[in-house]
């Protein structure tokens, strides 16, 4: 059973203002300060993946941490931008997979070199390098003490699904109590009491969110997180994911002229805001819109050219693929695999249920749903 034993001694040298404190504040005056940790932790008596020392600094996280797991690995950061920071040995399918995996979604970021990346996005793309080490236990010190509490937790939630994804273990050292619900760790260790404890995997906290129509110019503040463009076509319905009143994603929706007996609406923009990637709120947003639209008589399909959305959208048993990913033209007339002008994306219709027609006709006026987000 693995056990700490630690004793940190450092000298004190008697100096003129090493005196003065002595005397001001009371302090016994020794030859050298020392601190102690004592414990058994119990690391072999199950299967885990994710680990946690918490605690208030200075109780011995990042000593305690080290002598169990060794020091953080190093990482530098210099390149033109920071996908040209990953290892040359790993593949771009590799680095944009681990990128998703903790949240890290808006990928006209990936373009940026680290030093202005925000502090959010330094906090993810430095854990999706992680995730990526040689095989080892991923060791992270002071995890989520410089990002905002939201970003924490939700960073929290994204990598511990990717560690667990991954069969990887993972452990951190954090004076957060707040991550707890969201990392939800296998064990914890509080080295103040050296208390270690095993923990069952729990529900995340539930986070309630609203669907509201809204104004076209809400797309201002979604557009630079666009993956492909910032432009939004003036006729497009717009539509927001609201946690509290804070509007954390987006969908624009256009109507789809078509021959064919199917009227046909479409998802022409869908952005979830940096510091809420990780949670599926897109897929909710559209979930809900495909409920909406249904009622109305409508087949809301989605257009999605990112990996990690194509995956989701795949996955869910309420959308039907209609073609594969290709590069498909937008041009009028043009159905098949279009060579020049196109982009590469999928097509999925909505198949799920429709919302009752009362309540969708009100959507378009009023609030339209709430409802708690699954784990």
């Amino acid at each position: 059973m693995p056990r700490v034993d630690l004793v940190v001694r450092a000298p004190i040298e008697r100096t003129p203002r090493a005196r003065q404190l002595e005397a001001l504040f009371d302090v016994p005056a020794v030859e050298q300060s020392e601190l102690e940790w004592h414990g058994d932790v119990p690391l072999e008596g199950r299967d885990w993946n994710v680990g946690l020392i918490v605690g208030p600094s200075g109780c011995g996280k990042s000593t305690i941490l080290r002598s169990l797991f060794g020091a953080p690995a190093a990482l530098e950061w210099g390149g033109a931008s920071v996908i040209e920071d990953f290892s040359r040995a790993l593949s771009m399918k590799d680095i944009a997979d681990a990128c998703q995996a903790v949240g890290f979604n808006t990928i006209p970021a990936w373009l940026r070199p680290y030093a202005v990346l925000s502090v959010g996005e330094r906090f993810r793309v430095e854990l999706a390098r992680r995730l990526l080490e040689p095989p080892g236990v991923v060791v992270v010190d002071e995890f989520t003490s410089v990002v905002d509490r939201q970003v924490a937790k939700i960073g929290a939630h994204a990598v511990q699904k990717a560690i667990r994804r991954s069969g990887k273990r993972f452990v951190a050292a954090s004076c957060h109590l707040d991550i707890i619900e969201w990392l939800q760790p296998d064990w914890t260790l509080e080295p103040a009491s050296m208390a270690f404890t095993w923990r069952e995997l729990r529900r995340r906290p539930p986070l309630d969110v609203e669907l509201r129509p809204v104004e076209y110019r809400a797309w201002q503040l979604f557009a630079p997180f666009h993956y492909l463009t910032a432009e939004l076509n003036p006729a497009a319905r717009c539509w927001c994911l609201f946690v509290g009143d804070e509007p954390v994603s987006f969908a624009g929706v256009l109507h789809r002229p078509t021959n064919r007996p199917t009227r046909i609406k479409g998802v022409s923009r869908l952005v979830t805001l940096p510091d809420w990637q990780g949670l599926g709120l897109a897929l909710i947003l559209v979930d809900q819109l495909g409920a909406i639209y249904a009622a109305q008589g409508f087949e809301l399909r989605t257009y999605p050219a990112h990996p990690a959305l194509i995956r989701s959208f795949d996955r869910s048993p309420r959308w039907k693929l209609e073609k594969k990913p290709g590069r498909f033209s937008s041009r009028p007339g043009e159905t098949g695999n279009a060579p020049m002008g196109g982009r590469p994306c999928g097509v999925f219709s909505y198949c799920g249920e429709a919302d009752d027609p009362n309540d969708a006709l009100v959507a378009l006026g009023a609030v339209y749903s709430k409802q708690a987000l699954p784990m």
